[in-house]
């Protein structure tokens, strides 16, 4: 199996699929020809419009779309839905021939193992998820702790109360690497600043990451206690962390996306510190890219800060007219890089 680093400027190359299937579409040859449908892109929950993990997926796809002039089409999950809609929608792509077909969260791990055999010839990706181990899978990771770690520190440098939050969008394994990254990056600055730390939610359909109201709730709670910096991942729950943060004037950190820059969050830009990136539209535009060339990625595809896989938005004029805390958080990053800092992921 291949293993490949992710950089949007840098594509690893995995074994291409074999020609034998079962699909109505073939994949790309050798020679580099495309003749797939386009890219199929299945979101998580929360959709397309969260400005933040499915956004970012979404801007992937445009990329892809624009430069390579692959079409392709998008589509939305529903609320309360089951692994076999998840299924169902990934085999309609396939079966109509859209290549790759990208599962945008961990969990369309089930749906993609069990569509992916039956389309040997079309490339999976799958977002967040490692699980999947096939020949036309690729599975595309991120080390969003070293982000996470990035976050903790501005965090700690911009926090004047000695008080920081962090919300997880849901209690799982994938979220706690966030929580980690988080705390060990606060602690690395100051051990005896104090660390407000929840999840919204036990499990995913219980609207973790789709529940702005949960998301403003929780900050609210953290605000009151004392927090004067908070960082979330919890998707489009996320929304309602900002708008909160917003509007008792302390500072926000966002996720995924660099959501200073997003439209729908532009009211509240000014309290957004920056976010920790994962580059989620680069991994999406890598695997389409490596598809249209004919040798698509396979295998763990895994950002990092070192590859640009994940990093740090520094969009806010405020946020870069504080040069401690950017030499902090520039400090911590090269140290990860250089292997100095390991970063712990629970």
């Amino acid at each position: 199996m291949a293993v490949s680093v992710i950089a949007l400027a840098a594509v690893g190359c995995g074994e291409s699929s074999k020609d034998a299937g079962t699909s109505d579409a073939s994949s790309s040859s050798a020679s580099g020809k495309y003749s797939g449908k386009g890219i199929g892109l299945a979101y998580d929950i929360g959709g397309k419009g969260d400005q933040s993990f499915n956004d970012a997926a979404y801007a992937g796809y445009e990329q892809a779309n624009k430069e390579f002039k692959m079409g392709g089409t998008d589509i939305e999950p529903q609320d309360g839905e089951s692994d076999a809609d998840k299924t169902q929608r990934l085999e309609q792509l396939a079966k109509a021939g859209y290549n790759p077909v990208i599962g945008v969260g961990y969990i369309y791990a089930g749906p993609i193992k069990e569509v992916a055999a039956k389309y040997p010839n079309i490339t999976f990706g799958i977002i967040d998820d490692e699980t999947v181990k096939a020949a036309n899978v690729a599975d595309m990771v991120f080390s969003e702790e070293q982000a996470s770690y990035l976050a903790g520190v501005a965090a700690a440098k911009a926090s004047k109360a000695k008080h920081v939050g962090f919300i997880g969008g849901v209690d799982i394994p994938l979220i706690h690497k966030f929580g980690a990254g988080f705390e060990q990056g606060v602690k690395s600055v100051d051990p005896a600043i104090k660390i407000e730390s929840q999840y919204l939610t036990e499990t995913p359909q219980e609207g973790g990451f789709s529940s702005p109201d949960k998301g403003k709730e929780a900050a609210s709670g953290q605000i009151e206690k004392g927090a004067d910096v908070i960082y979330h991942a919890a998707g489009l729950s996320g929304q309602g962390v900002i708008s909160e943060a917003a509007s008792k004037k302390v500072w926000a950190i966002g996720v995924d996306s660099d959501q200073y820059n997003q439209s729908a969050l532009a009211k509240y830009k000014d309290y957004i510190l920056g976010s920790a990136l994962k580059n989620v539209g680069g991994a999406v535009y890598e695997l389409a890219k490596s598809v249209h060339e004919g040798k698509p990625l396979n295998g763990t595809v895994r950002g990092t800060l070192k590859t640009g896989g994940v990093g740090f938005a520094d969009s806010n004029p405020k946020y870069k007219a504080m040069t401690d805390v950017v030499a902090a958080v520039d400090k911590a990053k090269q140290d990860i890089v250089d292997g100095k800092v390991t970063v712990k992921t629970s």
